[in-house]
């Protein structure tokens, strides 16, 4: 079974992202830039179902700057086979990336995607989704635990109620939550493999996909400043302090 885990490179989640000085976006320069934790989260249980015995081969796909192979390197050293890089400079929105993921997903032809449910840089929790749409293949997201079977695949995701457990037909898209698992650190011997491993680079617009993008930016600002907050003295103080502040 082959498993395909789409990575993105994102800022590192300890650094504290800055608004560009013109608003048009977040300010890259001289950041450091980490796999985002749910894709990290996604690759350790590919490599955790390679392990089991369950998967053959695990395939990490990202698309970005040429700096990305870093990413994938980082995917290698955990234990993933091999790597492809979908290059390019652009910025790309959910039902791009999606796009493209299909078309990398046609020359592969794996037997399901496990991916982050989500990436902390957009946090839009959709490329999953959409990627599942336009294939018209199965789709368990939020999953804290997966079991791969011949044809099919058990998931347990994390629902207000409680858990929810799926049964969905292979090729699937799986989604990964944050209690999925807790990912590997790469040893040295692993890094040291990894520079090894194959990593074809493509061009985005040499896959066939229209790359044009159908949402614009118009202005990147900070979050508000939390105002300070204050101490009432009875309940009927809260409630009315709430409507005051239309909450209620």
């Amino acid at each position: 079974m082959k498993v395909l885990v789409p990575v993105k490179r994102v800022i590192d989640y300890n650094v504290k992202a800055r608004v560009k000085s013109d608003q048009s976006g977040v300010d890259l320069a001289n950041v450091k830039m980490s796999m985002n934790p749910f894709c990290e989260i996604a690759v350790e249980e590919a490599v955790r179902q390679k392990e089991k015995g369950a998967v053959t081969e695990v395939v990490a796909v990202s698309i970005g700057p040429v700096q990305a192979q870093e990413t994938l390197r980082t995917a290698l050293a955990m234990g993933a086979d091999r790597a492809i890089l979908i290059q390019t400079d652009q910025d790309f929105e959910p039902l791009t990336v999606a796009k493209l993921l299909k078309a990398v997903i046609a020359e592969e032809s794996p037997d399901a995607v496990i991916m982050g449910k989500q990436a902390i840089d957009g946090d839009n929790n959709a490329t999953g989704q959409m990627l599942a749409a336009i294939l018209d293949w199965p789709q368990a997201t939020f999953a804290s635990a997966v079991e791969l079977s011949a044809g099919k695949a058990k998931v347990t995701r994390e629902v207000d109620g409680g858990l929810q457990t799926l049964e969905v037909s292979l090729p699937a898209i799986i989604t990964a939550d944050l209690r999925l698992n807790e990912p590997r650190y790469a040893s040295l011997p692993n890094i040291m493999k990894a520079k090894k491993k194959p990593l074809d680079v493509k061009e985005a617009g040499s896959l066939g996909v229209d790359l044009k993008q159908h949402l614009k930016v118009l202005k990147v600002t900070e979050p508000a400043k939390r105002a300070g907050g204050i101490k009432v003295e009875t309940a009927a103080d809260l409630v009315s302090n709430l409507k005051t502040a239309g909450v209620l």
